[in-house]
């Protein structure tokens, strides 16, 4: 009869510590769960924009005080994380020296990189206007990516180029405005009108 309690009570403690280990096995789960969601929150939290700006436009200036080029749109949405800028409509007005101006335009654009980084997106077009130094250019793409201080382009997406008469389409271009460099490469076209006939 003692055995039999002995042998009841060791299983009644024995139980009891299972039960007594699942709570505090739950109780430890909820409390990860809870620092989960509090960090999420918090990064979320983070990721919250600062300031929103509409219907704004600013002038990015050269290291030498001259201006470089001026960025225009309907809305534009800070996010201190990691201190990059959308753009809603943005409209790109270069103002490059002697070189003829060019505009830009797109869907959204994105700045990052101290400002170093312009990725422009859906219905990218390009166009500049003819002069003594150069051809009428006209570029159209639905990704392009900007460095401003490099006075370069590129984009690894499908673009439709005229200069001048000639046209081409590519898979891929990368052009360097300063040295009046232009890369296309994939799978693409080249037309080339005839020369004229002198008369």
């Amino acid at each position: 009869m003692r055995n039999q309690r002995t042998a009841h009570r060791f299983r009644l403690s024995i139980g009891m510590i299972f039960v007594l280990l699942a709570a505090l096995g739950s109780f430890y789960l909820l409390e990860l769960l809870n620092r989960a969601d509090e960090q999420m929150q918090a990064d979320k939290r983070m990721n919250e924009p600062d300031y929103i700006i509409h219907n704004f436009s600013f002038v990015r200036m050269t290291k030498d005080g001259k201006p470089s080029y001026i960025i225009a749109g309907d809305k534009l949405t800070h996010r201190p994380v990691d201190d990059s800028s959308e753009i809603d409509n943005p409209r790109v007005h270069s103002l490059a020296g002697e070189k003829p101006p060019m505009e830009i335009v797109a869907n959204t654009a994105r700045v990052d990189d101290a400002n170093s980084r312009v990725t422009l997106n859906g219905s990218v077009t390009i166009d500049r206007a003819a002069s003594p130094q150069s051809q009428l250019l006209h570029l159209e793409s639905d990704k392009l990516v900007i460095f401003p201080d490099e006075d370069r382009m590129e984009t690894d997406h499908p673009v439709k180029l005229r200069l001048g008469d000639t046209t081409a389409a590519a898979n891929s271009m990368r052009a360097n405005n300063a040295t009046r460099e232009m890369h296309l490469a994939g799978n693409g076209t080249l037309q080339i009108p005839p020369k004229a006939a002198d008369q």
